[in-house]
């Protein structure tokens, strides 16, 4: 094991400092989860006494789909990917869970600051200050855990975000998603909404239908995406439900090139590839900026399957 993997020797670290090393490359992409090499965000992590541990990310100038926001941010949507990873890694580094258990997320939540966004001409390299707490047992092994998470960007502290999670066994999860452990998606995909007026390029990228039913629109999720379906998976991906949020906000505020400061997403039950999820967000009040929170709702079969928080900076002032 690198020493950038470490997981079991304290350090004495100074808040929101990383050593050179932890940058130097990433971590093996079976921790966090991820097919392709290119997906993995984080660099190394590093046990800083008790339930505290140290994690590096490196945020690319470019990515495929979380690209540059109006020439000048990175898209804080690889916070939220950041954080997502760092539980799973946190998960087989220091709790000792299997490879393989299947992780439930039951809530994750972000919130950056608008210059800890900001694009540089390299990479960002991000440390993660990250918190273990509620850790939960049965039989000696962990099934529930919450992890807080504190970004620090060059030493200044940018932002904030936390996750509770549950995790079971394979044999648990079959029982548990029943004949829904075996789904695929359908193949058909709603025409999707213009590209355009959720800053996105290409219809590929939009995850949400044109079509609207009481002013909701259909959760339109590709499942031959490289990116938002980097693995095959049984049900709509929690970060899926995210990006479909904050283009519902941002459709909704009609702000194509505004800036996600925050997300706090609940999740309830799964989200399934079917029948369709509709996505709804109440109009904004009339005088609210720049900083503009929208409540976003997702509802499958008559439910609610989840619901988000989003914040968008409407880029006044930058």
């Amino acid at each position: 094991m690198t020493a950038a993997l470490q997981a079991d020797r304290p350090d004495s670290v100074t808040p929101g400092v990383a050593d050179t090393e932890t940058f130097e490359q990433a971590v093996p992409r079976t921790l966090v989860h991820r097919s392709a090499i290119s997906e993995v965000l984080l660099t190394g992590i590093r046990h800083s006494g008790g339930a505290r541990y140290r994690i590096g990310a490196q945020w690319p100038r470019s990515h495929s789909y979380y690209g540059v926001i109006a020439r000048r941010w990175h898209d804080p949507m690889v916070f939220a990917e950041s954080i997502r990873q760092a539980g799973l890694l946190l998960a087989h580094q220091a709790l000792h869970i299997r490879m393989g258990s299947h992780f439930l997320t039951e809530s994750l939540s972000f919130g950056i600051t608008e210059s800890g966004a900001r694009l540089s001409r390299g990479p960002a390299n991000v440390v993660l200050d990250v918190v273990l707490s509620h850790v939960e047992r049965r039989r000696n092994v962990v099934s529930a855990f919450t992890y807080q998470v504190t970004a620090y960007r060059e030493g200044e502290r940018i932002g904030s975000g936390s996750t509770t999670a549950r995790c079971v066994s394979p044999a648990v999860y079959s029982r548990l998603r029943g004949h829904r452990a075996s789904s695929v998606p359908s193949g058909y995909l709603p025409v999707a909404l213009a590209p355009q007026a959720v800053g996105r390029s290409v219809d590929a990228d939009v995850v949400l239908g044109a079509a609207t039913w009481d002013g909701a629109r259909i959760l339109r999720a590709d499942p031959d995406h490289p990116v938002l379906f980097d693995h095959p998976v049984d049900h709509i991906p929690g970060m899926v439900v995210m990006e479909a949020a904050r283009q519902a906000a941002l459709v909704t505020l009609g702000l194509p090139a505004g800036l996600l400061l925050g997300c706090h997403a609940e999740f309830r039950s799964y989200i399934e590839f079917d029948p369709p999820c509709l996505v709804s967000v109440p109009p904004p009040q009339p005088g609210a900026a720049p900083h503009l929170t929208r409540p976003v709702e997702f509802v499958q079969a008559g439910s609610v399957a989840a619901t988000c928080t989003v914040t968008v900076h409407d880029g006044s002032g930058a």
